[in-house]
């Protein structure tokens, strides 16, 4: 009949049992603290810009809320973010840190 062609097979990466992969959510919160803090900003002022509340922004920073991408942007903005920089700072770091293993997200 025909040839048979093989797909390739995905690249394997390394899994560190110890510890899993950073969650999105998780180095999105640490880009917006690490922003905040950098410009000397205190919870309460980049959320009331934001129009959300400081115990959700809070929550947004420790990564253990799952916020919407108008969320993202609301509080990206309140700290001069676009949406596209604050994504494309969010992948770097999470391609850093499947590169380097997963200290690379508290670096």
């Amino acid at each position: 009949m025909g040839d048979v062609i093989r797909f390739p097979r995905p690249s394997v990466r390394t899994v560190h049992a110890t510890e899993p992969a950073p969650l999105w959510r998780e180095a999105v919160g640490r880009e917006l603290r690490e922003e905040r803090t950098g410009q000397d900003r205190t919870l309460s002022d980049v959320a009331g810009v934001a129009g959300v509340s400081t115990q959700y922004l809070s929550e947004v920073e420790r990564g253990r809320k799952e916020p919407s991408s108008e969320v993202i942007e609301a509080v990206g903005g309140a700290l001069g973010l676009s949406l596209v920089d604050l994504t494309a700072r969010v992948t770097r770091r999470l391609q850093a840190t499947s590169l380097r293993g997963p200290l690379a997200l508290a670096a």
